[in-house]
């Protein structure tokens, strides 16, 4: 668009602008370039001198870390430079242009490949354009997802750091041939990760010489330091498990009555058994090092195992049959005594007893009035036998004498009668003799058994008593073993604390 300036009696017009001849010298310099160049051939002037070419990475992601097939997948653009000697130009002869893009597979290109790679096919790398100034400076940036194979060390696991290694070197090229050097790894541009922390990536030049040629190989190997952040493992694992083992703690405290002790401990073992299989699928398959979690849940599935037997030794005890004999005299006193001394525990009943005993004993009762004998008294006549012990007990019971009665004819009391008169007042007892007899064995059964019963109770709350101190003392000892276990376990990981401080805070 041109615009004039209108003045008193002339018009100007702006001069045209300078024309561009750059797509011109473009085109004429690519021309020349490429007139005899061979890809094929490495662009030095001495063939015997080798080529250096520098290499560096930009790591921009750690998209996966697959512990079980051990490998890790990162989004990484190489860095390739190099000096190509037969693309150089002076750029005074060609104006406006300063840099040329060749694609890559039509001039020559270092064949840097990672040697650890798992992709499927190995070059994961996007072939684009190189960068050439008129210096014959080349740059190269192959943008890619690389797959590379990684040793996953698990024994940490879920406070582990991994090391994974990316080796990048010439595929057909030795050391006399093409020079590889260093650059530093770029992570300014870095996106972090929900799981993993990224504490560096470090970088190494290793030259290797193999038994076969006396040339040496070089590589570039930038190490991936990460470090697992634990807060998911430790909301979804950790503490479901701490939980659980504190639930098999709780088998002790229930009654032995309730019939649910069995119950509960086989209920959090499965429950454990659970969580171990999904620790299982996310470990790989290595007989290496057990992971450290996996200790913790073996530790704790061993706890409610023992817990498990231990209460079916508390419940044959609690239901132990009086018929089976009464309680071992080692075990009487290694629970009774020493173990109950040790928990302050006290059997049922010695507290009343106590309190009996401060306030003097009951008074005991004549042994005509506990016990009835059925034996002869001697001097007695053949007929009367029992028949007088019956009337000499039952009034030796009394405490004051009684008027003599009409119908019994049973006197009070030591008195002066005659026996013809003694003989008149037993003669109504004589005559029922058979039935008291039979009364009085049924009596004799039923004290009999009465004490067998007592017997019986006393046996069972000796093994009641034992099966609670067996209790409590379990209790006890797989407290203090379950906190030693997860305090031992879990803060032998190098980085628990710096987990802990970065993760849960």
């Amino acid at each position: 668009m041109e615009v004039s300036h209108s003045l008193p009696g002339c018009t100007v017009k702006p001069p045209p602008p300078p024309l561009s001849l750059q797509g011109e010298y473009q085109r004429k310099l690519y021309n020349e370039l490429m007139t005899n160049y061979n890809r094929l051939e490495r662009p030095v002037l001495n063939d015997s001198a080798p080529i250096v070419v520098e290499l560096g990475l930009t790591l921009l992601q750690i998209i996966d870390v697959d512990e079980k097939n051990q490998v890790l997948i990162t989004n990484a653009w190489l860095q390739l430079s190099w000096n190509d000697v037969y693309l150089t130009w002076n750029p005074d002869n060609y104006p406006g242009v300063q840099n040329l893009r060749f694609p890559s597979s039509q001039i020559w290109t270092p064949d840097i490949l990672l040697y650890n790679s798992a992709d499927e096919r190995f070059d994961a790398t996007f072939h684009t354009n190189v960068l050439v100034n008129y210096s014959g400076a080349c740059q190269y940036i192959p943008p890619g997802i690389l797959k590379s194979t990684c040793y996953i060390d698990v024994r940490w696991f879920p406070f582990d750091v991994q090391k994974c290694d990316l080796k990048f070197g010439s595929w057909t090229h030795n050391g006399w041939l093409l020079d590889l050097q260093m650059l530093a790894v770029d992570i300014s541009t870095y996106i972090p990760n929900g799981e993993w922390d990224l504490v560096g990536v470090p970088g190494k030049r290793n030259e290797l010489y193999y038994e076969c040629c006396k040339e040496p190989y070089p590589d570039v190997t930038f190490t991936v330091t990460m470090r697992r952040r634990t807060l998911y493992y430790g909301l979804n694992l950790l503490i479901p498990c701490v939980l659980i083992s504190g639930l098999a703690l709780l088998v002790f405290l229930l009654p032995a009555d309730s019939g649910e002790k069995i119950s509960l401990g086989i209920t959090v073992l499965l429950s454990l058994t659970v969580f171990m299989l999904l620790v299982a699928e996310i470990m790989p398959a290595t007989s290496d090092s057990v992971p450290l979690i996996a200790q913790y849940f073996a530790s704790t599935m061993m706890i409610v195992g023992l817990s498990v037997v231990v209460t079916v030794l508390v419940l044959q005890f609690h239901h132990h049959d009086p018929q089976g004999g009464k309680m071992p005299k080692f075990i009487r006193v290694i629970l009774l005594n020493w173990c109950a001394w040790f928990l302050r525990m006290k059997k049922p009943g010695d507290d009343r007893k106590a309190a009996g005993y401060k306030y003097g004993r009951p008074p005991q009762h004549h042994a005509s009035a506990s016990s009835i004998q059925m034996g002869a008294i001697p001097g007695q006549p053949p007929g009367t036998n029992g028949h007088m012990n019956i009337y000499f007990g039952y009034h030796s019971m009394e405490p004051q004498c009684c008027p003599p009665s009409s119908d019994s004819g049973v006197s009070c009391g030591r008195t002066n009668s005659s026996p013809n008169e003694e003989a008149e007042a037993t003669r109504p007892l004589a005559e029922h003799g058979p039935e008291i007899q039979r009364i009085l064995a049924e009596v004799t059964y039923i004290a009999q058994r009465f004490r067998e019963q007592d017997e019986g109770e006393a046996v069972c709350s000796e093994w009641r008593f034992a099966a609670a101190v067996v209790d409590r003392l379990c209790l006890v000892a797989f407290s203090l073993f379950s906190i030693i276990c997860t305090f031992t376990i879990l803060m032998s990981a190098p980085n628990f604390i710096e987990a802990v401080s970065k993760d849960f805070t």
